[in-house]
């Protein structure tokens, strides 16, 4: 699709650069402001909000013109930065027993999404005539959907809200130098960098090595539908029983040996490599996720180190792809890019570690449990 908008427009590379950065850039500089807007507005009616906010940015990428196709895409990265933000203090609120499904359900929804529009855009472009403005529109009828589904929520918690209102609407303080905050930010931040690093560039190790265009962008989807396996499955076998720490140490093991694979024998074992970095990679946002809500003691925690972790591991994440096609550049290859990227699991296992162990990142009280 993006070489279809680049085609439409005559924008430059750098100009479609910046279109796939932007979003990156405004979760992780958006992520801080996100807390402020739930304790303000109350969590359904800033979640609302976003909804709204995703709309009116679509809708805006239908005029014809640069300045609206830029505007757009920071206003929709806008709406899913805060929702991003918001969502890991909804589950710790509303389904504090069932942590470990609802984090699974939610990580693999942003999988399965992702997934989906690579997938079938163009093919439902071309199959509806439609051109690329009213073809990306049309992921806007999904966010019209889910504000339909969401607007009875906000009168339903409205009163609940309100009786929570005078402690949540302090924010937390001292959190941005608890060392646990750090643990589970280090995480986010890592395994945020090897997944846009390795996505951006994917398709383009396979071409290289010989693979039909079609089939390496084929390849990056097939790995994103075993990601949705790793996100669902990774949350919920924490959930019974199985340590946080070893699942992350999993995780990287098998991105490592999808890493390696890429490296060695890129064309010959695709899928393998394919299915390795899915499970891996999947598994890791869903732990990300995961130790945002258990390192948390109530919603109000949680939504403020949800933003922590987020801002730092997207702004990571957007040096990512920029890092790894300098090292490319450089090397004139993908094996020195893709061994720096096995090297980075390293202090990621080391932080999940760190960050699965069973105490909480708050300032205000002591931690619990070890």
């Amino acid at each position: 699709m993006l070489d279809t908008i680049r085609a439409g427009t005559g924008m430059s590379t750098a100009t479609a650069g910046l279109l796939t950065t932007l979003p990156l850039l405004c979760f992780g500089l958006l992520a801080p402001f996100a807390p402020r807007l739930g304790r303000r507005l109350g969590m359904e009616p800033a979640l609302l909000l976003t909804m709204v906010a995703i709309c009116c940015g679509t809708a805006l990428r239908l005029i014809p013109s640069m300045a609206a196709l830029l505007g757009g895409t920071v206003v929709v990265g806008a709406g899913i930065a805060v929702a991003n933000v918001l969502l890991p203090g909804v589950i710790k609120r509303d389904f504090a027993h069932r942590v470990g499904l609802m984090t699974g359900l939610y990580s693999m929804s942003l999988f399965g999404g992702a997934a989906l529009a690579a997938g079938v855009t163009v093919p439902v472009g071309h199959a509806l005539s439609l051109g690329w403005r009213p073809t990306l529109a049309l992921w806007g009828l999904l966010a019209v959907v889910a504000l339909l589904v969401w607007a009875p929520q906000v009168r339903r918690h409205t009163r609940a809200s309100a009786a929570r209102a005078g402690a949540a609407r302090h924010p937390v303080r001292g959190l941005w130098s608890h060392p646990v905050a750090w643990l589970v930010t280090g995480y986010m931040g890592l395994q945020s960098l090897s997944y846009y690093a390795a996505a951006a560039y994917l398709p383009t190790m396979l071409t290289d090595a010989g693979t039909a265009q079609s089939t390496a962008g084929w390849m990056l989807s097939f790995s994103s539908l075993l990601g949705i396996a790793g996100a669902f499955l990774s949350p919920v076998l924490a959930a019974r029983g199985v340590r946080p720490g070893l699942l992350a140490a999993i995780g990287a093991v098998l991105t490592a040996g999808g890493f390696a694979g890429m490296a060695t024998a890129p064309v010959g074992g695709a899928y393998l490599w394919m299915i390795l970095l899915g499970l891996g990679q999947g598994a890791a946002i869903s732990l990300a996720m995961l130790f945002i809500v258990d390192r948390s003691p109530d919603t109000r925690h949680a939504a403020q180190l949800s933003s922590m972790a987020q801002c730092f591991g997207y702004l990571l994440a957007a040096t990512g792809p920029l890092a790894l096609g300098a090292v490319h550049q450089a090397t004139g290859g993908w094996t020195v890019p893709l061994i720096i990227l096995i090297v980075l699991l390293v202090p990621q296992t080391a932080v999940g570690l760190g960050a699965s162990v069973n105490r909480h990142a708050a300032p205000e009280q002591r931690d619990a449990g070890g």
